[in-house]
C-alpha cells in the first residue's frame, strides 16, 4: 500500500530563520513560503531530490502546529508522508484494521495541490502520519 516518503514534516517557531538555515548554511535548495489556511501552516519545501524535508510554522490561532509548539518550543520533527496510489483504498483498508483517520475522515487538499488524510500517531509508533495521493 505505502509508496515512497514524499517528505519529513518538521514544525519550526520561526520559517524564515529554518529557511535561511536550510538554503545559506546547508546550501539547499528551497521553496517560497505557501500560506495552507484550511491546514493552519505556512511550508517550504527543502528539495533532496530523493524526497523533501517540509518546514512549517503556525499560521493563525487555531494552527494545530502552535499547539506542538507550546510543547516543543524550539521545533521538532513533526509528522511523515508516504505516498499512496488510492488515497480512500488506503482510508478504507486501514479504518478496517482499526487505524484512526483524524478529522472527518476525508481527504483534504495538501500542500501539493494532492488529496491527503492524517492518521493517528498513538496507532504508529507515536509518530502522526500523512499520507498522500500520488
Amino acid at each position: 500500500m505505502l509508496g515512497r516518503l514524499n517528505h519529513v514534516a518538521i514544525a519550526v517557531p520561526d520559517l524564515a530563520a529554518a529557511t535561511a538555515t536550510y538554503r545559506d548554511t546547508l546550501g539547499a535548495q528551497v521553496s517560497q513560503p505557501q500560506a495552507l489556511p484550511e491546514h493552519g501552516v505556512t511550508v517550504v519545501f527543502v528539495d533532496l531530490g530523493n524526497t523533501k524535508v517540509e518546514l512549517l510554522e503556525p499560521l493563525g490561532e487555531g494552527s494545530p502546529i502552535a499547539a506542538y509548539l507550546e510543547r516543543n518550543p524550539a521545533g521538532g520533527m513533526h509528522h511523515l508522508c508516504y505516498e499512496v496510489a488510492d488515497i480512500r483504498a488506503a482510508r478504507d483498508r486501514l479504518a478496517a484494521a482499526g487505524a484512526r483517520v483524524l478529522g472527518d475522515g476525508e481527504p483534504r487538499t495538501g500542500a501539493h495541490g494532492k488529496p491527503v488524510l492524517f492518521l493517528h500517531p498513538k496507532d504508529f509508533a507515536g509518530t502522526l502520519v500523512e499520507l498522500e495521493q500520488a
